[in-house]
C-alpha cells in the first residue's frame, strides 16, 4: 500500500513540474518576442480626418471611495464634444448613486454629454451592464473605464487613431499603478501585474498570437462586439471571453506597451484574494468553453497552441501547489527509495523553468521601474523571493477558484473594492466594502505554514538542501497571506466591537 501511495506521489509530481516545464517554453517564445520588439513605438498621430463617435462606458458597482475621481478624469478628455459621450452604468446600492446623480446634473449643466443609467436589477453583472449601455450607446466605439482607473486627458487622441485599420477591433492600454509603492503588498503585485503587460501582452502581440482586452483601459470597436456575440455573462471574465470570440471572427487587437493608464491596486490582501479568484476561475471557465472553437478555427497552428497555452495559463497555480504539497513527502521518498534517484536527476530541469521565469520578471522589472541599473538590480534580487512567495501563498485561494471554473461550478461575480487609497490606513479597513472573515480557507492556510515549517526542518536534517529554496517561499508566502488575513479580521472586528 505504501509502495502505491509513494507512485502516485511521483506520479504527479512528474506531470506538474512537466506542465512547468513546457509552460515555461512558452514563456520564454514570449520574452524573445518582447525583447525584440519593445523598444518600437506604437503611435500613431491623431487626425482630423478621422473623428468617429465614442461612447466611454464606467460600469460602476458600490465605488464610494473612487466614482467622484473617476468622473472628473474622464470629463476632461481631450475629444470634440459633440463626437463623444459618456454612460455611467451604475448598478449601486449603496450612496455611490447618490454621489453620481449629482455629479452628472453638474456636468450636464456644463454642456457636457453624460447619462447616469441604472438598471432593475445586476443581472449579468459587469458584462450585463456593458451589454446594457452597449444597447443604448450612440458611438462607434467604446472605451470602458473601472472605476479605479484614471485615464489621462489624450487617452482617446491617443487610442483611436489605431482604428483607422478596418481590421483592427480592439486596443488595450498597459496598466499603471497609482499606489505601487504603498506597501510591500502593493508592490508585490505591481511585479506580477508588468510581467503580465509587458512579456505577455506585449509579447503575444508582437508575435501575432491572440491577445486579451483586460476589461478596462481599453477601446473597442462597437462593430467587433456585436460581430463576435456580444458580452456574455456565462464565465466570471467577460472581457477574456469576448476576446477570443473576436478574434477566431478574424478581429485584430493592439496593445499599447508604451502608453499607461494608470490604477489603484488592492491594499488589503482580502480584496486581492477575491481578484484572484475571480481572474482564475474566469479563465478556467474561459478556456473550458473555448477550447475546442478555438483548435476549430481557421487561426493558424501557432496561434492556436500559443491561445491554448494562453487560456491555461492560470492552471500553473495548481502545479505550483501540488509541487509545493508534495515536496515534503518527496523528502521522505529521495531518503528511503533510491530507485527514484534517476527520475530525481531528471526532474532537475526544472532549474531550466526557474531560469526563464526569473528572466520574464528580471526583463520587465528594468523596464517598469525608475532608478540606477544597479539600484534596479538590488530590487529585484531583494522582491523576486518574497514575490513567489506571495503567489505561492496565493495558490490554494487560486487552485479552488480554477478546479470550480473547470468542473463548471458557478459562483456570483464578486468585484475588487476600490479605496482611493495612496497611503494604507486604518480607518479604510475599518470603513465599507471591506468584510474579512475567518472561514477554513484561511484555518488550511494557518495549518500549512506548520506543515511547510515541518518540511524545512526535515529538508535540514536530512540535508536536502534543493528542497529547502521551494518550502522556505512556500512557508513564508502562506505565512504572509495568514497574518494579513488576521490582521484585517481583527481591525475590522474591533472597529465593529466600537462602533
Amino acid at each position: 500500500m505504501l509502495d502505491v501511495v509513494v507512485t502516485i506521489i511521483v506520479v504527479l509530481y512528474s506531470f506538474a513540474i512537466l506542465f512547468v516545464l513546457i509552460h515555461s517554453l512558452f514563456d520564454a517564445h514570449l520574452i524573445y518576442h518582447y525583447l525584440i520588439s519593445f523598444k518600437k513605438k506604437t503611435q500613431i498621430g491623431y487626425s482630423s480626418d478621422f473623428i468617429p463617435s465614442v461612447t466611454i462606458q464606467l460600469p460602476v458597482y458600490n465605488e464610494l471611495f473612487v466614482v467622484e475621481r473617476l468622473i472628473d478624469a474622464v470629463a476632461v478628455i481631450d475629444y470634440p464634444r459633440e463626437k463623444l459621450e459618456i454612460q455611467i452604468l451604475d448598478d449601486s446600492t449603496d450612496e455611490t448613486s447618490g454621489i453620481i446623480a449629482d455629479k452628472v446634473t453638474l456636468l450636464q449643466q456644463l454642456n457636457i454629454s453624460i447619462q447616469h443609467i441604472q438598471r432593475k436589477d445586476r443581472e449579468g453583472f459587469k458584462g450585463g451592464a456593458l451589454k446594457h449601455g452597449l444597447d443604448l450607446a450612440k458611438g462607434e466605439f467604446l472605451a470602458v473605464f473601472d472605476a479605479d482607473f484614471l485615464p489621462s486627458k489624450d487617452f482617446l487622441k491617443r487610442t483611436i487613431p489605431f482604428f483607422k485599420d478596418a481590421k483592427i477591433g480592439m486596443v488595450q492600454t498597459k496598466w499603471g499603478h497609482i499606489n505601487k509603492d504603498t506597501s510591500l503588498l502593493t508592490n508585490l503585485q505591481s511585479i506580477a501585474l508588468d510581467g503580465h503587460f509587458s512579456i505577455e501582452q506585449q509579447g503575444r502581440n508582437a508575435a501575432g498570437y491572440f491577445i486579451n482586452f483586460n476589461g478596462t483601459a481599453g477601446v473597442w470597436r462597437k462593430q467587433t462586439i456585436l460581430d463576435a456575440g456580444n458580452w456574455q455573462s456565462d464565465t466570471l471574465t467577460e472581457d477574456l471571453d469576448l476576446s477570443y470570440r473576436a478574434q477566431m471572427k478574424g478581429w485584430k487587437f493592439i496593445y499599447l506597451e508604451d502608453f499607461n493608464t494608470p490604477a489603484e491596486l488592492p491594499p488589503f490582501v482580502s480584496a486581492l484574494k477575491s481578484q484572484q479568484f475571480r481572474w482564475t476561475k474566469g479563465g478556467a471557465e474561459t478556456a473550458r468553453k473555448h477550447m475546442r472553437p478555438l483548435f476549430a478555427s481557421k487561426a493558424s497552428l501557432s496561434v492556436k497552441l500559443n491561445g491554448a497555452f494562453h487560456l491555461i495559463y492560470s492552471f500553473g497555480f495548481i502545479s505550483v501547489i501540488t509541487n509545493a504539497l508534495l515536496s515534503v513527502p518527496l523528502l521522505f521518498i529521495k531518503e528511503f527509495y533510491p530507485d527514484y534517484n534517476l527520475l530525481f536527476k531528471i526532474s532537475s530541469f526544472i532549474y531550466i523553468s526557474l531560469f526563464i521565469y526569473i528572466l520574464h520578471y528580471f526583463v520587465s522589472y528594468l523596464n517598469n521601474t525608475s532608478g540606477s541599473l544597479m539600484q534596479k538590480v538590488i530590487g529585484f534580487i531583494l522582491r523576486f523571493p518574497l514575490f513567489v512567495s506571495l503567489f505561492i501563498g496565493l495558490s490554494l485561494n487560486n487552485s479552488i477558484g480554477i478546479i470550480q471554473g473547470y468542473l463548471g461550478i458557478k459562483s456570483g461575480f464578486i468585484r475588487t473594492p476600490k479605496f482611493n487609497a495612496v497611503d494604507q490606513t486604518k480607518e479604510i479597513i475599518t470603513g465599507k466594502y471591506i468584510q474579512p472573515k475567518i472561514n477554513w480557507l484561511n484555518i488550511t492556510e494557518g495549518v500549512l505554514i506548520l506543515y511547510f515549517l515541518f518540511g524545512v526542518i526535515q529538508s535540514i536534517c536530512f540535508k536536502n538542501y534543493a528542497s529547502l529554496p521551494l518550502l522556505l517561499m512556500a512557508l513564508t508566502g502562506f505565512s504572509m497571506i495568514f497574518i494579513l488575513s488576521i490582521k484585517e479580521w481583527r481591525q475590522k472586528s474591533f472597529a465593529t466591537l466600537h462602533e
